[in-house]
């Protein structure tokens, strides 16, 4: 039985090919799905499709608007320092050579912002302001990038004073993007759950879980580096969902 599938949350030009013959390892491990990851103009298309067998999601994606809309398969662990197995947290930088050493030194910033939808992006950054106390908020002056690595270079050309990358993110950038040089980490947010892996509502998790782990440890030294990939582990939905929602968020 066909099923799309796509991994465009961590995908690089560098990196396309080894995401590509990962899929072809967890296929072959279920044994069935379409033959080739496909590359959505917009991943909200590939969250929300029918026929979705597998993809990658961001935390406050699921627990906003899909969480009873896809089935949660597991979570992929890429190694990030001081977070547990499946976790990670977000880098907030700043310019290199910006003179502000704290946090509280940034209360009047441009902030660039990748999407309100970003749990590092965003969510990350109004709940590490909430839990250290600040008494100040970061959301009036705003410039909307699209993206981390846009969100990156605007704060190295001046346009924006911080912002808040996922640290997986932040390490396929300090691999990739120049830009990097230009830039410096302030401070990092605690660790929340990883992007999840979702299926269609109608899957059995189960079974597509296991072709993963057997697809992680059927990779190549090679592709597993490119990918920065570890494991897969079970991290609970309530999890997901206990994180808050960022400002101007509100339940559905």
């Amino acid at each position: 039985m066909p099923g799309t599938a796509s991994y465009q949350m961590y995908s690089w030009p560098k990196t396309r090919d080894s995401a590509s013959r990962f899929w072809h390892l967890i296929r072959a491990a279920y044994g069935s799905g379409n033959r080739e990851l496909t590359d959505f103009a917009d991943p909200q298309k590939a969250w929300s499709d029918p026929d979705l067998l597998l993809s990658q999601t961001c935390g406050l994606p699921f627990r906003y608007r899909l969480k009873e809309q896809v089935g949660l398969l597991g979570t992929l662990d890429y190694g990030v320092t001081d977070c547990p197995p499946g976790y990670y947290r977000s880098c907030l930088i700043v310019r290199r050579y910006d003179p502000r050493k704290r946090l509280a030194h940034f209360a009047d910033a441009k902030v660039a912002r990748n999407s309100i939808f970003s749990q590092s992006g965003w969510a990350a950054l109004e709940t590490h302001l909430d839990e250290t106390g600040a008494d100040f908020r970061l959301r009036g002056n705003v410039v909307e990038t699209g993206s981390h690595a846009a969100s990156l270079r605007a704060v190295a050309e001046g346009r924006a004073d911080l912002a808040s990358i996922d640290a997986i993110t932040f390490r396929f950038l300090n691999r990739y993007d120049a830009s990097v040089g230009k830039v410096r980490v302030l401070t990092r947010t605690r660790p929340t759950p990883g992007l999840p892996l979702i299926t269609g509502r109608g899957v059995d998790p189960a079974p597509l879980f296991d072709a993963v782990a057997k697809a992680i440890s059927s990779l190549s030294e090679n592709d597993r580096d490119t990918l920065g990939i570890k494991g897969i582990h079970h991290i609970p939905k309530d999890a997901y969902l206990a994180e808050p929602l960022p400002y101007p968020l509100t339940p559905l």
